[in-house]
């Protein structure tokens, strides 16, 4: 017993003064409940939306209002042309279209059935369904009205639906959850091993003692950085071929655009999990706590990235904290090529963040790595 309350207290006495890992420890859990009690949120609201009226009428302003009044879509844009409505879309600055024709407003004035269309992205299942299901209670809300208002003045007598709502789901039109997931973890799975196994580069060496030999190398600190990194890109791409092998073959994945693209690309995200892994390696004293960040990292990356759940349902704080995570980019250029084929021009804000984001993280890990024994 005196033995048990020895070990109990040495293991204490080191945990306190391994401060970082004593942190990491307590600061995990609080991270955990914030991000799921706070930031997760599948009423999915605040949707931006882009707005073809060609109508410019009383009639289609007061339908856009009640659109907005819901609360769940945001009129961020207005086009000019069907075309602008599809570059939105697929640029990703929109989540929705709403196209209204020229002669919506003389329809419902003469009694005829007025039609307008909702283009959803519905590249992601649960806004798209969000959307959706609002857009037709939206109609069917305005037809009601309608429909009271000509009953009171005309009874006996057969009207025609005010409203026709014609809603148009691109990209995975029979919302199948796998062609939303497949790649998705394709991200994941990249996120996990790239960081998670870099993170331990720097610090294996230190503890193994062979650091020393490194440090009085020739090399600069940073080749020694890209001397850790580059093995790991080819070990990064065949875990992507690997994904896109069994996505296609086994869950029939649509690749809509370039294999070529993607592939140029995903290298560029492989650079930036592994430098983050660096930057982690070269903050960390030991393997554990090597380990511990990574986790601290890999989580919130993974919840609030929209690997999961939809960034337009988070609150503004966490929706705008999902910018320094370099998952969340390459998730978008992900489901932009597979299930939307999206060129290189739609993708540039994505690729400026994660190459600001590599630039950023292995300029601080070098400054960071001094050629001496830590």
């Amino acid at each position: 017993m005196i033995r048990l309350k020895a070990l109990l207290v040495k293991e204490f006495i080191q945990m306190s003064r391994d401060r970082l890992t004593f942190a990491m420890m307590v600061m995990l859990p609080i991270v955990q409940l914030l991000v799921f009690g706070y930031a997760i949120n599948t009423d999915v609201k605040h949707l931006s939306t882009v707005v073809f009226d060609q109508s410019l009428s009383y009639e289609s302003r007061d339908l856009l209002s009640s659109f907005e009044a819901s609360g769940y879509f945001d009129i961020n844009y207005a086009a000019g042309s069907f075309q602008a409505v599809s570059d939105h879309i697929e640029s990703g600055k929109t989540k929705v279209g709403i196209i209204i024709p020229p002669d919506f407003a003389a329809n419902l004035k003469h009694g005829r059935t007025a039609s307008f269309q909702v283009i959803v992205d519905a590249s992601d299942s649960m806004a798209a369904s969000s959307a959706i299901s609002t857009a037709q209670m939206i109609g069917q809300i305005k037809s009601q009205q309608i429909l009271v208002e000509k009953m009171q003045a005309i009874a006996g007598k057969s009207i025609a639906a005010p409203y026709d709502i014609r809603i148009r789901p691109w990209y995975n039109p029979d919302f199948v959850t796998a062609f939303y997931m497949v790649p998705g973890i394709l991200g994941v799975v990249l996120t996990m091993t790239m960081v998670m196994i870099t993170s331990m580069a720097i610090v294996r060496e230190r503890e193994r003692g062979t650091l020393e030999q490194l440090i009085v190398t020739p090399l600069k600190s940073y080749e020694l950085m890209l001397g850790k990194i580059i093995p790991y890109v080819f070990v990064g791409y065949v875990q992507v071929t690997l994904a896109l092998l069994v996505g296609i073959f086994v869950f029939d994945l649509p690749v809509q655009g370039s294999i070529l693209l993607l592939y140029g690309l995903t290298l560029i995200y492989i650079l930036a999990a592994l430098a983050l892994g660096i930057l982690i390696s070269n903050m960390a004293q030991t393997q554990m706590q090597a380990m511990q960040m990574s986790f601290f990292i890999f989580l919130p990356s993974v919840l609030l990235s929209g690997f999961m759940f939809p960034r337009e349902a988070m609150p503004r704080f966490f929706f705008w904290l999902s910018h320094i995570i370099p998952l969340t980019f390459f998730l978008e250029i992900l489901r932009g090529i597979i299930l939307k084929g999206l060129s290189i021009r739609f993708l540039w804000s994505q690729i400026a963040a994660l190459l600001v984001f590599i630039t950023v993280a292995l300029t601080v890990s070098i400054v960071k790595f001094q050629k001496k024994l830590g």
